[in-house]
């Protein structure tokens, strides 16, 4: 065998390599010696045969191409968790806690007389808070690219944070539910509309989402990863994905439609309601505040949460053995998962201001209260002045 064939030979052998590899490097290696795709004909170990003949070699240059494209919208995905990810959350912290915690404060000092529609109000804070506790661990993991807590930390976390995304689709339900029976009962004199019947559904609210998410525990967990690091996987990619596709859409049937179509049908009669009785009322100011309520829980239903279902389930369905998509095609999808989950959650910034709707002078009280602290706070920062000065006088009187 002379030079010229023992170079054919080892550039075929080459071309099989790349055909059954997956390693980029090795790809660039073979390109480097001659094999780019620009070439009219490939060495052979049987001579020089044309490129339009070479079938076997063309599908292992797409091969390696594929994989190539593969691995970028890998590392795009990669480059949403660290950095995308890790901003919003971040984001959603501190706006979040700053939101809800004035809310809180508010409600506490301020609100005496507790209605239904506080009660559920209350309990959607409640559910923020809990969301808001899992963002610092999540930020941390993302920022690192890692998971550094053990697994039940992992599952508790992505408990919590599916926990708030449907207790909080359903007590929105009912804020829907409650400012129509205020028009329609402004005597509040329905049985739902009864401080006893709100704490009822509060609590069956919470056991209803805890039974129907208990399911999770089995699907989520901490992975390794091929580099060998630790990962707190999220929903949507880990556990079986037929029978994570099977739970995730009962979720969305039972958690989100249902309660969208519910809400939809409390806004269409509030208006059909508003409507026949405008001409009852000059202004109708009164009237306007539960209809922008209603309005507001429908939006935050329809541009935050819809997408958010859509992407997983189709993100579950791309993992199925059923779905043939390429592996770029699955990040692809994959990524625009990870872009609708930070935006499902920012109803957690934008629920405190459904406190402000409410009509219960809420924010009148919360304002007036604040005034009060801050009065207390200057009055305290002037004794503390006054004494120190008066103190310092005196000692230098002294000496």
């Amino acid at each position: 065998m002379n030079g010229m064939e023992e170079k054919a030979v080892e550039n075929y052998i080459g071309l099989l390599i790349l055909r059954q590899s997956s390693c980029k490097s090795v790809r660039e290696h073979l390109l480097m010696r001659g094999m780019a795709e620009k070439e009219t004909f490939y060495p052979h170990p049987g001579g020089l045969i044309d490129k339009e003949h070479t079938e076997e070699e063309k599908r292992a240059l797409n091969i390696g191409k594929s994989v190539n494209n593969s691995g970028e919208c890998a590392e795009m995905s990669e480059f949403l968790e660290m950095y995308y990810l890790s901003t919003m959350y971040t984001f959603e912290f501190i706006f979040g806690i700053i939101g809800n915690g004035i809310v809180v404060f508010g409600y506490i000092f301020c609100l005496k007389n507790w209605r239904s529609g506080n009660i559920y109000l209350f309990n959607l804070t409640l559910s923020d808070f809990a969301f808001l506790c899992t963002l610092p661990l999540l930020v941390s993991s993302y920022s690192k690219g890692t998971w550094s807590y053990e697994n039940i930390w992992c599952q508790m976390n992505r408990f919590l944070l599916h926990a708030n995304l449907y207790t909080s689709i359903l007590f929105l339900t009912l804020i829907s539910i409650d400012r129509y029976l205020l028009m329609v009962y402004p005597l509040r004199n329905h049985f739902l509309q009864k401080r006893s019947m709100a704490l009822i559904f509060s609590i069956a609210i919470w056991v209803l989402v805890s039974v129907e998410l208990s399911p999770m525990f089995i699907f989520i967990g901490i992975e390794n990863t091929k580099e060998g690091e630790t990962q707190c996987m999220d929903y949507a990619s880990s556990g079986d994905a037929v029978q994570s596709f099977i739970y995730s859409m009962s979720l969305t049937v039972i958690g989100f439609t249902i309660p969208l179509c519910i809400m939809w049908v409390f806004y269409m009669k509030t208006h059909a309601f508003l409507k026949s009785h405008s001409s009852h009322f000059a202004g109708a100011l009164t009237l306007e505040k539960p209809l922008t309520l209603v309005i507001m829980a429908v939006a935050i239903f329809s541009l935050l949460f819809t997408p958010y279902h859509i992407m997983r389930n189709v993100r579950i369905a791309s993992r199925t053995p059923f779905w043939k998509v390429s592996p770029c095609t699955r990040n692809l999808i994959k990524m625009a998962y990870i872009l609708t989950r930070p935006v499902a959650f920012l109803s957690s910034v934008i629920n405190p201001i459904f406190y402000f709707l409410m009509g219960d002078h809420f924010r009148e009280m919360l304002i007036n209260k604040l005034r009060h602290f801050f009065k207390l706070f200057t009055t305290c920062c002037r004794c503390t002045f006054w004494r120190g000065t008066t103190q310092r006088r005196l000692n230098s009187i002294d000496l």
